[in-house]
């Protein structure tokens, strides 16, 4: 159920860059060849909650995140190095997610099956549904990408905790520069014992490096953040816990 709405969400700005798909590519093979030197004990795979704000505010940046976030799962499947689940909220109140998939071409299936719908967030029920997976079996990492933040920031921020606890980090980015989105998010991701990162709406390389940095951390740990040596993957390394 959502939570209390204080907020309104600003418009997005258009979109106008492409992603760099070889150099995509090019990273995550090497960030899945990392997955096999994983220490004894530890999950063969990696495993990558990725979750979506679907609302209609995100919808010029949408078939772009599509693009982006299939050629990074599509490389990484090849690997063998991550497994992947989808979720999303939109509309009046539905919040779905997907079977775990390590097919790149089920999960591009997916994505774009979805349109964005007007409605307020529902980042609790990610949460919720984050510790309920986590509880069956480990996830290495939680990704949210979303623009807004509309229920009690109390409520979520417990939940967040809750994760941090667990052992299950949030990787949140947020598109465009909402007040009110930003100090929430900068507090869930450092209570999860994550990390945050804002990304132009205008600037598609920007979210692909955050996107490639989190696989490298899902797939291989802080080993394999910090072989990819950018910048981004320094921001995200230097915020974890």
């Amino acid at each position: 159920m959502a939570d209390k709405t204080p907020t309104r969400k600003p418009g997005a700005r258009p979109v106008s860059d492409t992603s760099p798909s070889g150099e995509i590519a090019d990273f995550l093979a090497r960030v899945g060849a990392m997955s096999a030197t994983r220490p004894a004990g530890e999950a063969a795979r990696g495993r990558l909650l990725f979750a979506l704000d679907a609302t209609m505010s995100r919808q010029p940046t949408w078939d772009l995140a599509c693009q982006l976030q299939g050629e990074m799962f599509e490389t990484v499947a090849r690997t063998g190095g991550l497994d992947v689940q989808l979720i999303y909220f939109r509309g009046f109140g539905e919040c779905r997610a997907s079977r775990w998939v390590s097919d790149a071409r089920a999960l591009a299936k997916l994505m774009t099956g979805i349109d964005c719908r007007g409605g307020h967030t529902q980042i609790s029920k990610i949460l919720s549904h984050a510790r309920a997976e986590h509880n069956k079996q480990k996830i290495n990492a939680v990704v949210y990408v979303g623009d807004a933040m509309e229920e009690d920031i109390d409520r979520l921020a417990q939940k967040a905790g809750e994760l941090g606890l667990l052992g299950c980090p949030l990787f949140i980015f947020q598109e465009g520069n909402d007040g009110v989105a930003q100090t929430a998010f900068r507090e869930f991701a450092r209570l999860s014992k994550g990390a945050y990162a804002r990304f132009d709406a205008g600037a598609a390389a920007e979210l692909a490096a955050l996107l490639r940095a989190v696989a490298a951390y899902a797939s291989g740990g802080r080993a394999a953040l910090k072989l990819q040596g950018s910048g981004t993957a320094r921001l995200l390394l230097e915020q974890l816990s």
